[in-house]
């Protein structure tokens, strides 16, 4: 089965935040840590992984990354400190085992319910 991931990436806690949709989070997180990709995480140097869901369905993580996307950044700092407190890089975390077999083995989704859904 695929996985879909809504993630945020960041330079540094509480500094510049970017969300986004991909179906390859490990590939997506290197090409952003790498600046592979012109744009946004390029320009403001985001490179640590601070937060991801994992979904079934593109259609229900596009539509997570669109009501995300809305939210004031306060939510989207209380969602990242819900989640990973201390604001560490998750991306040695995802490449080290595979994200769906970390998640199912431990029966852990990391999702958060749309607890502010606008």
């Amino acid at each position: 089965m695929k996985n879909y991931y809504v993630y945020i990436m960041t330079n540094k806690p509480n500094e510049t935040l970017y969300l986004g949709v991909t179906n390859d989070l490990i590939r997506r997180s290197y090409e952003h840590r790498n600046s592979l990709i012109d744009g946004f995480t390029k320009k403001y140097n985001l490179k640590m992984l601070v937060y991801f869901e994992v979904f079934d369905r593109v259609e229900d993580a596009i539509l997570r990354e669109k009501r995300s996307k809305k939210w004031n950044r306060q939510w989207k700092i209380d969602m990242i400190e819900k989640f990973n407190p201390d604001w560490l890089d998750l991306y040695n975390q995802i490449t080290e085992v595979t994200i769906d077999s970390h998640l199912r083995g431990n029966d852990i989704r990391f999702y958060i319910p749309d607890l502010f859904e606008i």
